[in-house]
């Protein structure tokens, strides 16, 4: 059975005392549930979060890192070094890397592979732009990016897999995919693994969605049968509003 997962991509906000004050509400207020719950704080946070959510369910993930061991690579994070503060999930491929730091299939593709050879655990990006969506062309962009960046896989390395789909328009726009529009690329993203791949990795593959859900539009979302939960942006700066996100799910 496929797991339940909300995270909330922090992006380049809080700095280390909000981070931390942040993280002790949404600790307080966080509610029972059988999804994973993670947060992606700014690296310069992400020791401290990690340890001061010792005694804590929520997961600290990270936002990107370098395909590269190590090297001369300047601002950059490696596998390695995420590693060793105890973060063993990563973000790879969120739009915001793609369209504002020129990263492409080919960069993502080997991003995923160094962090798989790591034994890390992938949250994998994905989504179309607004024209795009008004061409009628958006189903064959998330497949491109499906699978250049995921379909030389062995697949077996489903198993450390997270996918996210971005309709990108809907990010910090306001809008949001309707429900059915969610589900209906939900359910294409699992027939184009299924046909790829098997029907079993395909069924077990978490597919998160991560356009704009709100507290007002979570439950109805995370209703659809082929939506496993979202990447939250915004709301997860919010304690109240990623809280009852996570009950919705």
């Amino acid at each position: 059975m496929r797991s339940k997962i909300v995270a909330g991509n922090w992006k380049m906000n809080k700095n280390l005392v909000e981070t931390e004050a942040l993280l002790t509400e949404l600790s307080a207020k966080l509610p029972d549930t059988d999804a994973e719950v993670m947060v992606a704080p700014a690296f310069v946070n992400l020791a401290s979060s990690v340890r001061h959510l010792e005694s804590s369910t929520i997961e600290v993930i990270a936002q990107n890192m370098h395909f590269a061991e190590s090297g001369a690579y300047t601002g950059e994070i490696s596998g390695d070094m995420l590693l060793n503060i105890g973060v063993d999930t990563v973000i790879i491929g969120h739009s915001e890397r793609r369209a504002y730091f020129g990263e492409t299939d080919e960069i993502l593709a080997k991003k995923v592979n160094t962090a798989l050879a790591k034994n890390m655990r992938v949250l994998f990006c994905f989504g179309e732009e607004l024209e795009d969506r008004k061409s009628g062309n958006h189903f064959n962009i998330v497949e491109s990016q499906l699978k250049n960046g995921l379909f030389s896989l062995e697949q077996n390395a489903w198993r450390h897999i997270v996918l996210a789909y971005e309709p990108v328009w809907a990010i910090g726009t306001g809008e949001t995919a309707s429900p059915e529009q969610a589900q209906e690329m939900h359910a294409f993203i699992r027939k184009t693994i299924t046909d790829a791949y098997t029907t079993s990795i395909a069924n077990n593959v978490s597919i998160l969605y991560g356009g704009s859900v709100k507290p007002g539009n979570a439950n109805e979302i995370f209703s659809k049968p082929d939506v496993d939960g979202g990447l939250i942006g915004g709301a997860s700066l919010v304690a109240d509003d990623f809280a009852a996100i996570i009950k919705a799910i």
